[in-house]
């Protein structure tokens, strides 16, 4: 199915379902007369003597230069091929196809002055699979993406490389094999390709839901954990989080309720338990999962808002002007990065003391050593949980902010960045090692409240723990466990855990 786009208005779904499923985009065709409007009012701007930044002058600190109109196409032609300059892995699929559709998104608001021959071959490597090899590195969020959104133009120029049918080609081949044809450039328009930042964010929106599902899943893991630990739900009632509230909270405390009715785990000790509170990771998980949840719906107003935005530069305005600005400087996306490295650290952390309580007999309530049924014979779930503490660690390291980190580039001429490129692309391992460690919460879970039986967990979370044991048996005696790992952060990761559980169930990103 090809989703259509209307410029302007995508909504955060539709960018999500671009994200996980890798659907062909279109732009609405009723979008083509503004396009049409604005490529004719370059077209005019190239052919006259004025100078116009970008169009018929040099870029950056050579701004001052003026090319003459033979040399306009040459202009475009090599500030792309001088931008190639990427290093690094190629960003992932899912990544490249998310940055197309936004350059659509982008292009298609009427005022970056391109053709829409442009657009239309955009639209139609999105729905063959013509896929640019774009290098993980090499902007710094100012000046638009320059060098990873200049690899995406140079397969659109026959230049550069592109997966295509399972191969890397170069980029001519690959539009060849397609049965495309490549472009030649017009005034602005490789300006206009290179400009943006759309592969920060890309980057920050891939974070944002990969975050929201560990989110939804730590909310999953966190009942099983409080059920395995014989903690109290009390903490959970309504009345406490209405009182303070932040609707992120609301909807946790919710969640966390839902999945623990029915528990015959918890039925069994609300009665005669001397204990009189739970540590804060069991007791607070709406307080802390709420406030990461408050935060990510934050964000993903934020980055629905750019992902509509127009960000190259110059512009084409609406009285027919044409303005230089600074709409590519990156730096709401770099803010909104910053805020879901730190919910993915928190919710992580907070995990991660839930998994060493599981295994401490200190606190877990009765149960034996590491999980192990003989302890001492059997290391157990010991060394996952020292996995889940260096998975933690490293989040932490990683969340600090990158949106600080400044450092002039150009010759001065861009004297202040935002680095939203890198501070986005981090996100990507920071999730998975929050899938990882959700999965080692799952599983050290589970294993708990396997020792509970013959009581039994409620009917969520029972349809949750059957979830775990189709990919991870019981841990009966040691085995070699980086297989069970695995096999846990993936069903964390593909999102086959929040699916054990009952739609509406989990609270959404968008409320």
């Amino acid at each position: 199915m090809t989703l259509v786009l209307q410029p302007g208005s995508v909504p955060l779904s539709t960018l999500e379902t671009l994200y996980w499923t890798g659907e062909p985009a279109r732009l609405d065709p009723s979008f083509d007369a503004g396009i049409e409007k604005a490529a004719a009012r370059i077209a005019e701007i190239a052919g006259g003597n004025a100078p116009v930044y970008g169009i018929n002058t040099g870029f950056g600190k050579l701004a001052s230069i003026r090319i003459d109109a033979a040399d306009v196409a040459t202009l475009q032609r090599n500030l792309i091929l001088s931008h190639c300059c990427g290093v690094g892995e190629p960003l992932a699929d899912t990544i490249v196809r998310l940055i197309m559709a936004l350059k659509l998104v982008s292009l298609g608001r009427g005022a970056s002055g391109v053709r829409l021959e442009l657009v239309r071959l955009i639209e139609a490597m999105l729905e063959r699979g013509v896929i640019p090899v774009i290098p993980e590195k090499g902007s710094v969020g100012a000046s638009g993406d320059l060098a990873p959104l200049a690899h995406m133009a140079a397969v659109m120029m026959g230049e550069g490389e592109a997966f295509f049918d399972g191969a890397r080609l170069d980029g001519r081949t690959a539009l060849e094999r397609a049965g495309l044809a490549p472009v030649v450039l017009a005034a602005k328009e490789g300006l206009a390709l290179i400009n943006g930042t759309q592969v920060s964010t890309a980057l920050a929106l891939a974070g944002l839901f990969r975050a929201h599902r560990a989110a939804q899943s730590a909310l999953i893991t966190g009942a099983l954990s409080t059920d395995a630990a014989m903690g109290s739900s009390a903490p959970f009632h309504p009345d406490i989080h209405t009182l303070r509230g932040h609707q992120g909270q609301i909807d946790a405390a919710a969640a966390l309720r839902s999945l623990l009715k029915g528990s015959v785990i918890r039925e069994s000790h609300i009665e005669g338990d001397e204990r009189v509170q739970d540590p804060y990771c069991i007791r607070c998980q709406p307080q802390v999962d709420g406030a990461c949840l408050d935060l990510l719906r934050s964000v993903a107003r934020t980055l629905e808002i750019e992902a509509n935005a127009v960000t190259d530069n110059p512009l084409v305005l609406s009285d027919n002007s044409v303005v230089s600005g600074g709409n590519f400087h990156a730096e709401p996306v770099a803010f909104a990065a910053d805020q879901i490295a730190l919910a993915v650290c928190e919710i992580g952390a907070i995990a991660q003391r839930r998994i060493a309580l599981l295994v401490d007999p200190a606190l877990s309530y009765g149960l034996p050593a590491f999980l192990a049924k003989t302890p001492g014979l059997n290391s157990g779930l010991m060394i996952a949980e020292v996995t889940s503490a260096a998975l933690m660690s490293e989040n932490k390291q990683m969340s600090h902010p990158a949106s600080v980190d400044s450092t002039p580039t150009s010759a001065n001429q861009e004297d202040h960045v935002s680095m939203a490129c890198h501070g986005a692309r981090r996100l990507l391992q920071m999730t998975d090692n929050l899938f990882s460690i959700i999965g080692i919460e799952a599983l050290t879970a589970a294993q708990g409240i396997d020792f509970r039986a013959p009581l039994v967990s409620s009917p969520e979370l029972s349809n949750v723990i059957a979830a775990i044991r189709t990919v991870v048996p019981t841990l009966e005696t040691d085995r070699y466990m980086a297989t069970d790992l695995k096999a846990a952060r993936d069903i964390v990761a593909d999102g086959r855990l929040n699916a054990a559980v009952s739609d509406g169930l989990l609270p959404v990103l968008e409320v």
